[in-house]
């Protein structure tokens, strides 16, 4: 958790020099508390909220001097944040009980620094293959056979593959699953990947062979694996995108039509769109419409959560519902918040 921490706050300075500086100014929450004890759990986002009324602000807000910067160790469960309402500035202080409470950092190796977000949950879908599409397809290795002459395989399993690049010893291994659809344009813009499990390279050739390091599923002739690159996700902080999103939840990870906060929604904007890891987006409810007489009119639609972009891809995004007022419900609309 350290060294996720760290290149997060390495780039406050950069952010806050370009489009995060010329946003209109942090409002402060209604019921904003002047301080509060940091506890086991929290999130640099939930302490924000706490005192924000844009809680992924938070990078403008912290008074954050250079030698706090260079220490990941930052902030810690039992110490105090202190809200000046002059910039508003949030700032760290002692623990309570302490006889002197001015900003300072109080470190314990015994504790855990905490996160931004929370990173247990994204953490499965750093790694894995999301979604491919018909190049990423072309392009994955193909498994032909399982050691032993058996149909499945699973941890400690060696297997044979066609396709396998020179050089590339990691994979991870996927199954491709139903396909990701726009919502208004009807338009396929990629595959849900099913991942099945990672593997390395213990010979090349034609085939080559690969023991599987792990298994979460059985895999067999015909499951297909891509290159293991894991995504700098965390060199970002949140911030706003620079130009309108206009997109839609398109699915609901494992499946489901609902979901709530700290769930992982699908969105049908990728980079093509201008997004990028980091983005916060705010979550739009679409009522639907109503007939009236011999009318028939469109609800306007509720602004009533936040989602934190963590993955992006070409025509497709992963993000993490951070709050939300109510369910989150498939077809729902993201946009600038």
């Amino acid at each position: 958790m350290i060294r996720i921490i760290f290149p997060l706050l390495l780039s406050v300075a950069t952010l806050l020099s370009g489009t995060a500086a010329a946003q209109q100014p942090v409002e402060i929450a209604d019921d904003a508390p002047d301080t509060y004890t940091v506890v086991r759990g929290d999130t640099l986002w939930d302490i924000s909220g706490r005192f924000l009324k844009q809680p992924w602000r938070w990078p403008e807000v912290w008074r954050l001097n250079r030698e706090q910067i260079s220490n990941p160790h930052l902030i810690y469960p039992g110490q105090v944040i202190f809200l000046d309402r002059n910039g508003p500035w949030l700032s760290i202080g002692r623990r309570l009980g302490d006889q002197k409470l001015y900003p300072q950092v109080y470190s314990e190796s015994a504790e855990q620094p905490i996160p931004s977000i929370p990173l247990d949950v994204i953490e499965p879908f750093l790694v894995a293959p999301l979604v491919v599409d018909d190049k990423a397809i072309a392009g994955s290795a193909t498994i032909i056979a399982v050691d032993g002459e058996r149909v499945f395989a699973g941890g400690n399993d060696t297997v044979f593959a066609k396709n396998v690049q020179p050089g590339k010893d990691n994979w991870q291994v996927y199954r491709k699953s139903r396909p990701l659809t726009d919502p208004l344009t009807k338009e396929v813009l990629g595959y849900e990947a099913v991942h099945l499990g990672s593997a390395r390279v213990t010979e090349h050739g034609t085939p080559a062979t690969l023991r599987l390091a792990s298994a979460l599923e059985e895999i067999g002739a015909g499951d297909l694996a891509l290159p293991s690159d894991r995504p700098a996700v965390f060199s970002y902080v949140p911030h706003a995108p620079d130009s309108e999103i206009d997109g839609r939840i398109i699915a609901i990870h494992r499946g489901v039509e609902v979901a709530g906060t700290h769930s992982v929604v699908i969105l049908n904007v990728g980079e093509r769109e201008g997004l990028e890891s980091g983005h916060v987006l705010a979550l739009w409810r679409n009522r639907g419409s109503v007939k009236y007489e011999r009318e028939t009119f469109a609800l306007p639609q509720q602004r009533y959560g936040l989602a934190f972009v963590f993955r992006v891809f070409d025509r497709v995004a992963y993000a993490l519902v951070m709050h939300t007022d109510g369910q989150v419900t498939v077809g729902d609309g993201v946009r600038k918040p």
